[in-house]
C-alpha cells in the first residue's frame, strides 16, 4: 500500500542539485547528451544529466487526476469530475480551485508537469474522447483552461496543454489527415488554445497525432513555430503525444522540442547524423534542448525530489471540494410540476444500469485508480431517510462487467496474478513474481520486471461463488492473447481469428464470450492464462502500439431482458419518487475509440419509457461525457444530466435530488435531437485516410442556430430550484476604447439561494462575410439570495471579440459596422440587447 499524506508534503526534500544556468549547461554537453534530453528517459521522466545537474523531471496524466507513474498497479488518486463535466461549471474561479487540488495531488505523486487540461472541440457528438475536454466553444474551454492552469501554477505545478491541434476524434487517429481551412483552423480549434496561452502561459503543448491539410502535428512548422512561438510570444515546450513522433529531422526543424515516451525512438543515434549530415543544423539543436533545460529548471523550483515516491492524499477536504465539484456540475434539464428536489423523508425506488456502479470517469489515459467511488445508489441510500428499494431494470455495459472483485483466494477478495517468461505448456516454467489483485481490467504498458524476456505470459486465477443460480456468461478480451477456463474447462478463446476492438487504448480485440450454468453457492475456479502483446499476430493500422499488452475479463447472471423491466415496472409503480439511472461509462467512451451513434445501451430506452409510464413523474438521472439520444425526453417532467463525476459522483447526485446543493451547471455542448441533426453527421471518421472539416465555424450552437435546426437542449441550459430575471444592460466603454464593460442586474425571483450563469454573446448585424449568429465572448456565474439582486460588471475586449480570421490577408479582422451584444442564461430563448457599432476596420495579429 502506498503512504498516506494526512496534512503536508512539506517533508519532502529535493534531490540536492546546484543551481545551473540553461546557457552555461548548454555550452557544456556534448551532441550525445543534448540528443539524449530530446527524448523521455522512459514513460513518464525526462533524461537526467548528473554530472551538469540537471535532474529528471515527472510528468503524469490526466486532466481530472493525477494517475503517477504507473498504469499497472498505480497508487490510488483523486478523481475530479471529467472535462464536459467541468466545462458546465462555467465558474473561473472553481478552474482555479480544481488547479489547486490537482497541484497538491501532483506533488504528492511527485509529478513536475501535468499532462493537461484537455481542451480539444467536440465538433460532432461521437468522439471517444469528447468527455475529456471542456466545451464545444472555444470561449469558454480556453478560459477555464487558463485558470485551470493558473490554479496548478500556484502549486508550482506546470501544465501541458493538449492536444495542438484537432485532435478531435479517435478513428484512424494517428493517421487522419484533417482537411479544414485556415480560418475554422484560427476561429474555432486554435482559439482554446490562444485564449489559455493569454490568461496563463502554460509550461507545455502536447502536440496531436493528426495531420493538418497534409502535415502531421508534431512535423508542422507553420503551427508549432509561426503561430504559436512567432505569433503568440510563447517560449514554452512542445512535447509529442506518446508515440506521436513521426521523423527525425523534420520534427526537429519543426520545432517539436521532446519526445515522448523514452527511449527514443528517433533520435538518438539518429538525430546524432542528422547533425553530422547538417540535415539538422546545431542552432536548431540548441533551440530544442534550450525549451528541455527551461522546463527542467523551472519545474526543479517546486522542490519535488527527482523520483519521489508517489503517496496518497485523500484528505477530508479534498473529498468535501470533490463532492462541491460534482454537484456543481450537473445540469438540470428539465424540472416541470417542480418534482425535484425530492423529499428524504419519503421512500425512494432507485431503478437502472448505473445506480449500482460508479461511473466516475471515462476510459482511456484519463481513467485512474481512484482513492474510492460513491455510487448513486449509496449516495441517495446514505440521504433519504425513508427507505430506497432497488430494481436492476437492464444492463447497460458494453463488456460484462470486471469480475475481479467478485473472485476470491482463500476467502480474500480478489484474485492472484502470476508472471513467466514461458507458456503454460512449459511444466518447469518458472514463476517470475506473484500479485494479489482486484481490478480485471489489466494494463501491463508499463509493466517491468529485471528477468522479463521479450515475449512473456501472465496467469489470473481466483475462485466464483455463484450468488443465484443461472445462466452465467463470461468475457475476455485482450492485446495478446489468452484462454478463460472455469474448472480447467475452456470457456472463452481469444487467440485464433481475433477481432479488432476498442480495448487497451484501441490497440485490443472486441470481447469474446462463452456461459455456462452454475449452481447457487457453488464455487468455481476461474483461469485466465494470458500471452503478451508479441504472442498475436494481429496488428490495427493506425492505432498507438502500447508495448506489453493487456487483459480483461468480465462475467456476470444473464438476465431476460423483459422480466428485469416489468419488474422494474411493478417497484416505480409503488413508490412516488423514483429515480432511473442510466447512461453510458468508460467502455462506450474511451480514447481509442469514437461511438458509432448517439444511442444508450440495448432496452435502455425501452426501461426509461416503461417506467414512466407506470410512473410520469420518474426522474431521470443520466450519465455520460458527450450527448445522448433521448426518444422518451418530451414524456420525461425531470432530468439530470450528471456527467461522469468523479469519486463523490453517487453523493453529487443524491445531493442534487434531496436540495441539499441546488443545481447551476450548464450544457457546455449542444445536445441534439438525433445524431443525424449534428454538424459533422457527413463529415465524421476516417475515409481514405482524411477528415473534411465541411461544417468550417459552424460547430456545436454556431451551426444550429445557422441552419434553425432545434436541438434536444442547447448549449448554455440548465435550470435551477429558483428563478432569476436579468435587467438593465447597459455597455460601458472604458478609458481604452478597446475594453468595454457589460452590466446586468441578476435577481433571484425564486424561494431558494441559488447561482446563475450570465452568458454575453456578440453577434454581427450585417457582417462582410457569413458568420455565425452569434458567439460567446464572456460569462459569469454570480450566487444570489433569494429575493436579493447583484449587479454583474463583465469585461469584453472589442478589437478580438468582434472579429473573425481574414484569409486572404492571413490577420484577424474587426469590421466596421453595427454589432448586438446580447446578455441571456443560455445560448437560446430571451435576450437583452443593446447595440454597438464600430467607426472603422482594423487588422491585428498575436494574443
Amino acid at each position: 500500500m502506498a503512504p498516506f499524506i494526512n496534512d503536508s508534503l512539506a517533508e519532502q526534500k529535493p534531490t540536492k542539485f546546484a543551481p545551473w544556468s540553461v546557457e552555461e549547461v548548454l555550452q557544456q554537453l556534448t551532441v550525445d547528451e543534448k540528443v539524449s534530453l530530446l527524448a523521455g528517459k522512459d514513460f513518464w521522466h525526462t533524461r537526467d544529466i548528473p554530472r551538469l545537474s540537471i535532474p529528471s523531471i515527472r510528468l503524469s496524466d490526466g486532466p481530472n487526476g493525477i494517475r503517477g507513474t504507473k498504469f499497472f498497479g498505480s497508487v490510488p488518486s483523486a478523481c475530479l469530475p471529467c472535462g464536459t463535466a467541468i466545462g458546465a461549471t462555467f465558474d473561473s474561479d472553481l478552474a482555479v480551485q480544481i488547479g489547486h487540488l490537482l497541484g497538491e495531488e501532483a506533488r504528492a505523486k511527485g509529478a513536475h508537469v501535468v499532462l493537461g487540461p484537455t481542451i480539444n472541440i467536440q465538433r460532432g457528438p461521437l468522439g471517444g474522447r469528447g468527455f475529456e475536454s471542456f466545451s464545444e466553444d472555444p470561449l469558454l474551454a480556453g478560459s477555464l483552461a487558463g485558470h485551470y492552469i493558473n490554479g496548478l501554477k500556484d502549486k508550482g505545478i506546470g501544465a501541458a496543454l493538449k492536444h495542438l491541434v484537432c485532435n478531435d476524434q479517435e478513428h484512424e487517429r494517428m493517421a487522419v489527415n484533417t482537411i479544414i481551412t485556415q480560418r475554422a483552423l484560427r476561429e474555432i480549434y486554435l482559439l482554446p488554445f490562444m485564449v489559455a496561452t493569454r490568461l496563463a502561459q502554460p509550461a507545455a503543448m502536447m502536440t496531436a497525432y493528426n495531420k493538418i491539410n497534409g502535415i502531421h502535428v508534431s512535423e508542422d512548422r507553420s503551427i508549432l513555430r509561426d503561430i504559436v512561438r512567432k505569433e503568440w510570444q510563447w517560449d514554452g515546450l512542445f512535447m509529442s503525444d506518446w508515440f506521436g513522433t513521426y521523423s527525425t529531422s523534420e520534427a526537429i526543424n519543426a520545432g517539436l522540442d521532446l519526445e515522448m515516451p523514452g527511449p527514443s525512438r528517433w533520435r538518438g543515434p539518429a538525430l546524432v547524423h542528422a547533425v553530422s549530415a547538417n540535415k539538422v543544423s546545431s542552432s536548431e539543436l540548441d533551440d530544442r534542448v534550450r525549451a528541455v533545460l527551461k522546463l527542467v529548471k523551472d519545474s526543479s523550483k517546486a522542490a519535488i525530489p527527482q523520483d519521489a515516491p508517489e503517496m496518497e492524499l485523500n484528505r477530508p477536504e479534498d473529498r468535501r471540494f470533490l463532492r462541491k465539484v460534482a454537484a456543481e456540475s450537473m445540469v438540470l434539464l428539465k424540472n416541470e410540476d417542480s418534482i425535484l428536489p425530492f423529499s428524504p423523508q419519503r421512500k425512494v425506488a432507485v431503478i437502472g444500469p448505473n445506480a449500482k456502479i460508479a461511473t466516475f470517469c471515462g476510459g482511456g489515459s484519463a481513467s485512474l485508480n481512484a482513492y474510492y467511488a460513491v455510487t448513486p445508489f449509496k449516495g441517495i441510500e446514505s440521504l433519504a431517510t425513508g427507505g430506497v428499494e432497488f430494481a436492476q431494470g437492464a444492463y447497460g455495459f458494453k463488456m460484462l462487467p470486471q469480475l475481479g472483485k467478485d473472485l476470491t483466494v482463500s476467502g480474500k477478495p480478489g484474485f492472484t496474478l502470476r508472471f513467466f517468461n514461458d507458456p503454460p505448456t512449459t511444466s518447469t516454467r518458472r514463476l517470475l513474481e506473484e500479485r494479489h489483485l482486484e481490478n480485471s481490467d489489466i494494463f501491463f504498458l508499463d509493466y517491468d520486471h529485471p528477468d522479463l524476456n521479450p515475449i512473456w505470459y501472465a496467469e489470473a486465477e481466483g475462485d466464483f461463488i455463484a450468488p443465484e443460480s443461472g445462466v452465467y456468461d463470461f468475457g475476455l478480451c485482450v492485446q495478446g492473447t489468452g484462454r478463460l477456463y472455469i474448472d480447467g474447462e475452456l470457456l472463452v478463446s481469444n487467440v485464433e481469428n481475433q477481432r479488432p476492438g476498442p480495448s487497451f487504448l484501441g490497440s485490443g480485440t472486441l470481447e469474446e464470450t462463452g456461459a455456462k450454468d452454475l449452481v447457487a453457492g457453488q464455487t468455481y475456479r476461474l483461469t485466465v492464462q494470458w500471452g503478451c502483446a508479441k504472442t498475436s499476430i494481429r496488428k490495427t493500422p493506425g492505432t498507438v502500439d502500447f508495448g506489453h499488452g493487456g487483459l480483461r475479463f468480465g462475467g456476470c447472471m444473464r438476465i431476460d431482458p423483459q422480466e428485469a423491466i416489468e419488474a422494474a415496472v411493478r417497484l416505480a409503480s409503488s413508490v412516488d419518487q423514483v429515480v432511473i439511472c442510466a447512461g453510458l461509462g468508460p467502455e462506450w467512451e474511451s480514447e481509442g475509440d469514437d461511438r458509432l451513434s448517439m444511442d444508450l445501451p440495448p432496452n435502455t430506452d425501452e426501461l426509461i419509457s416503461r417506467v414512466l409510464e407506470a410512473n410520469p413523474n420518474s426522474v431521470i438521472v443520466m450519465q455520460s461525457g458527450t450527448p445522448v439520444t433521448m426518444p422518451w425526453a418530451d414524456k420525461a417532467k425531470a432530468i439530470v444530466h450528471a456527467w461522469y463525476g468523479g469519486n463523490e459522483v453517487g453523493n453529487g447526485i443524491s445531493d442534487v435530488l434531496f436540495g441539499q446543493v441546488n443545481p447551476s451547471g450548464k450544457l457546455p455542448l449542444t445536445f441534439p435531437q438525433r445524431l443525424r441533426d449534428n454538424p459533422t453527421y457527413l463529415n465524421y471518421r476516417s475515409e481514405g485516410g482524411r477528415v473534411l472539416y465541411g461544417e468550417d465555424v459552424y460547430v456545436g450552437y454556431r451551426y444550429y442556430e445557422q441552419t434553425e435546426i432545434p436541438p434536444l437542449f442547447a448549449f448554455g441550459h440548465g435550470l435551477s430550484y429558483t428563478t432569476f430575471s436579468l435587467s438593465g444592460l447597459e455597455v460601458q466603454t472604458q478609458s481604452n476604447n478597446d475594453q468595454l464593460t457589460v452590466h446586468c442586474t441578476l435577481t433571484n425571483t425564486g424561494s431558494r439561494a441559488g447561482a446563475e450563469v450570465i452568458q454575453v454573446y456578440v453577434a454581427p448585424v450585417s457582417p462582410p462575410i457569413k458568420r455565425p449568429v452569434k458567439e460567446l465572448k464572456a460569462f459569469a456565474k454570480r450566487f444570489v439570495e433569494p429575493g436579493q439582486s447583484v449587479g454583474v460588471d463583465i469585461p469584453i475586449d472589442l478589437l478580438r471579440d468582434t472579429s473573425f480570421w481574414e484569409e486572404k490577408s492571413g490577420r484577424w479582422c474587426s469590421h466596421e459596422g453595427s454589432y448586438n451584444i446580447m446578455v441571456g442564461t443560455s445560448s437560446s430563448g430571451a435576450h437583452l440587447s443593446k447595440p454597438l457599432a464600430l467607426e472603422k476596420t482594423r487588422f491585428w495579429s498575436g494574443l
